[in-house]
């Protein structure tokens, strides 16, 4: 097979171009099957309507289609449903795209009407914004299954005449209206308590714009956000200050509206894979069955936190309508299983920055995207970390010459900026304040990444603690560590612990440590009276690991 896939075209495709493009997979393709092709012209472009149209699960709560359940096992993805009350069980074989132009899924089913569904999804610039066209194809088990095949296919495309407008009207919003669903009220005894906690986080002095935002989300936010609220995002989305708004849902989660929820990230599909409720349940190793991979948790990336609504406040379960892999996984922007001995040509058109390539899992090359790079690439066997550069308008020749099916990725290097790492939240005074319980399992290395370590040191403490004595010295040294502590926090760093009349402090910003100490060494400067103390600094900036040690 050789295949081109980069087109534009301004005229209507047909079902078989359609199909010519991105035919049903073998052993299918010859069985008789019903098919629809529906097209829709839609203002904004393809990038602007692609985190929507990808995101399926979203879209087919909007479509109205039913609630769907997945398990993996053995490295494959089994999906089930009761359309109409018929359970459907099936295979969910990984789906094939390209970031802002096209996806491909295909179901291999096992139980209910049909033998195997094929759908594709295309997006193609025009003049007045983008043209999607939406394949739907599907084998019928038998006459019976047909019948209600043909008498459900009209009601979804009714939906999706409905729906697609309402989408493009309102693309300047993070989530248009259509693909929000409102959650039913709360219980007198959670909105009382809500409430409640609200006045309670405001009287403690915490910010009331982030609080107000935080209580509002838990109590009308969409299940399918409010699940696992990232906070980071949070406020990003807000538009709030994102330390003001970590502080309170803190202090929200101390007051049991909110959990804690420490999750473990497969590496290669950066999907949650663990959740953990305490840091002390995190293990050393995970394991991903979707990606049939073990990985410890010593990265920087291995770990995320995130918060969850209290089951008392409100009930919010994982609600799936569909895998919706690309939208789930951002990061992968050119997913293609490519049959032995294929040969396909594509036009990713990658922003500039670093990639990563994969071939079933193996390789890890990097293909760096500039203006510099070249125009063809064609895909090798790299050694792991060989840096290829590519044109952001360069055609990707993928080449199976082997005799099995294999899986192409090409994806982000960089990890989404919206996740609260560990070592972000470790070194966050409130969370040592107010969760000074936590600790790490004894055989846990968990990587917090680059963090700059702050040590303090009392000039000519043995003479001082000779002159003063223990007990006046002791109250010199506590009046010392309060303002020192007072100066960390306020700089975005936390204390570790103390070693003697010594600190140790932690800074995710080396900038915010090096102010802090500039702020430590005028505070207790030559020519102040009202203490003798007088502080030396070190700093440190590297990666780290955070462990438990005696």
């Amino acid at each position: 097979m050789n295949r081109l896939v980069i087109t534009k075209k301004t005229e209507l495709l047909t079902v078989a171009q359609v199909l010519e493009l991105h035919p049903w997979p073998a052993p299918w393709a010859n069985e008789k099957r019903i098919e629809k092709l529906w097209i829709h012209d839609l203002p904004g472009t393809p990038e602007a309507l692609w985190p929507f149209i990808s995101d399926t699960s979203r879209m087919n709560r909007a479509l109205g289609t039913a609630e769907m359940t997945f398990v993996e096992r053995g490295g494959k993805r089994y999906g089930s449903a009761k359309p109409g009350g018929v359970r459907h069980e099936w295979v969910e074989v990984p789906w094939n795209w390209v970031a802002n132009q096209w996806l491909t899924s295909l179901r291999i089913y096992e139980r209910g009407f049909f033998k195997a569904v094929w759908a594709v999804h295309m997006l193609e610039p025009i003049e007045t914004g983008t043209r999607i066209y939406l394949y739907f194809g599907a084998i019928p088990r038998n006459m019976l299954a047909g019948a209600a095949i043909r008498i459900g296919f009209p009601s979804i495309e009714r939906a999706y005449k409905r729906v697609l407008p309402a989408l493009a009207a309102q693309l300047d919003r993070l989530r248009p209206d259509v693909l929000v669903l409102p959650p039913g009220p709360l219980t007198d005894v959670a909105d009382h308590r809500l409430r409640t906690q609200q006045a309670v986080l405001v009287e403690q002095g915490l910010p009331k714009d982030c609080v107000d935002a935080l209580i509002d989300f838990v109590r009308n936010g969409d299940d399918q956000d409010v699940h696992r609220i990232q906070i980071r995002e949070r406020a990003r989305v807000w538009k709030l200050p994102e330390q003001d708004l970590l502080r309170v849902a803190l202090h929200a989660t101390r007051a049991g509206l909110l959990t804690l929820s420490w999750d473990t990230v497969c590496p290669h599909c950066r999907g949650v894979r663990d959740e953990n409720g305490t840091l002390s349940a995190l293990q050393a190793r995970s394991h991903c069955s979707a990606c049939e991979i073990d990985f410890t948790t010593d990265t920087h990336e291995s770990v995320e936190v995130t918060f969850r609504v209290h089951p008392s406040i409100r009930d919010v379960p994982d609600q799936l309508y569909c895998s919706a892999e690309p939208a789930r996984k951002d990061h992968i922007r050119v997913q293609w299983t490519v049959p032995p001995g294929g040969n396909i040509k594509l036009a990713p058109k990658l922003k500039p920055g670093r990639y990563t390539a994969w071939r079933d899992r193996t390789g890890g090359w990097y293909l760096d995207v500039d203006a510099d790079g070249e125009q063809t690439i064609r895909w090798a066997a790299h050694p792991e970390g060989t840096v290829v550069k590519a044109d952001p308008t360069a055609t990707i020749e993928l080449v199976n010459d082997t005799a099995d099916d294999n899986l192409f990725r090409i994806q982000e290097a960089k990890w989404s900026d919206h996740a609260l790492r560990a070592g972000q939240l470790l070194g966050f005074q409130d969370f040592r304040d107010l969760f000074s319980e936590e600790y790490i399992g004894a055989d846990v290395r968990l990587g917090v990444g680059e963090q700059t370590l702050l040590f303090t040191d009392v000039v000519g403490s043995t003479a001082f603690y000779a002159s003063r004595g223990d007990p006046g010295a002791f109250i010199e040294i506590k009046r010392h560590f309060d303002e020192v502590f007072a100066i960390v926090a306020g700089h975005r760093g936390a204390v570790v612990k103390t070693i003697g009349d010594a600190v140790m402090a932690t800074f995710g910003d080396p900038v915010d440590a090096v102010r802090a100490s500039r702020k430590i060494h005028d505070t207790f400067h030559p020519t102040r009276a009202d203490t003798p103390i007088r502080l030396r600094i070190s700093l440190n900036t590297g990666p780290c690991i955070a462990v438990r040690l005696n």
